[in-house]
């Protein structure tokens, strides 16, 4: 199957697309969308992350669980909704680490496209999910999917930080080659955890010290 997916990431996933996983994964999402079910995020941003950040570009991975289940709100980014809706309570958490840790004032625009232009890649380890149905779409093989392309990105490429968020992404640390690239690791921004260690952690500049120690250009956290 010819998967619309920026050309440099075809490339280096080529040998995924024809194995089975992969086609259970198509032929899931065509049985879900011709029974009618709601699928997020909508077809053409599925790649999204994949579309705004080419592999040649990707120096900071951000990783997310699933991709947001309310209308509106999904675009293939992790924690980041389109322009126009509202941050959702683990992004505004993000936004209030970033203030905290360089002064940035808290933004009303959760559309994160900025910074994966500039090589922060907003994967979610699945990258679809049913309307109303967190996790509903965690067992068709997206998790194998993206597990081989965090493998992809650690054996191809050096000194990437990796931003493990919560318990679940800190369960792929795993995947990734310390001894070249950087991991750091806190608690989740939901509400639920933020104050357990995600708040303080400052990620955001020590990634920005880590890119400059390999003369890499810092990102630009501002939206």
């Amino acid at each position: 199957m010819d998967v619309q997916i920026e050309e440099s990431w075809k490339k280096v996933l080529k040998d995924e697309f024809a194995k089975i996983y992969f086609q259970h994964i198509i032929t899931f999402l065509k049985a879900e969308k011709a029974s009618g079910k709601i699928i997020y995020p909508p077809g053409p941003l599925i790649f999204n992350a994949f579309k705004q950040t080419p592999f040649e570009k990707v120096k900071v991975i951000i990783l997310g669980q699933d991709p947001y289940h309310n209308r509106g709100q999904a675009h293939g980014l992790s924690f980041s909704v389109p322009d126009g809706i509202a941050p959702p309570p683990s992004l505004i958490n993000i936004f209030k680490e970033l203030k905290n840790d360089l002064g940035i004032e808290i933004s009303t625009n959760g559309n994160l496209e900025k910074w994966a232009w500039q090589g922060v890649f907003l994967l979610n380890a699945s990258l679809t999910v049913r309307q109303n149905e967190p996790g509903s779409h965690s067992k068709i093989g997206w998790l194998e999917f993206t597990d081989h392309v965090i493998q992809k990105l650690s054996d191809q490429k050096n000194g990437i930080v990796f931003l493990l968020w919560g318990k679940f992404a800190q369960e792929k640390q795993s995947l990734i080659d310390e001894t070249k690239h950087f991991v750091l690791k806190a608690a989740h921004p939901s509400p639920f955890s933020a104050a357990h260690g995600f708040f303080g952690c400052k990620h955001f500049s020590k990634t920005n010290e880590l890119l400059m120690k390999q003369n890499k250009s810092p990102i630009d956290w501002k939206l």
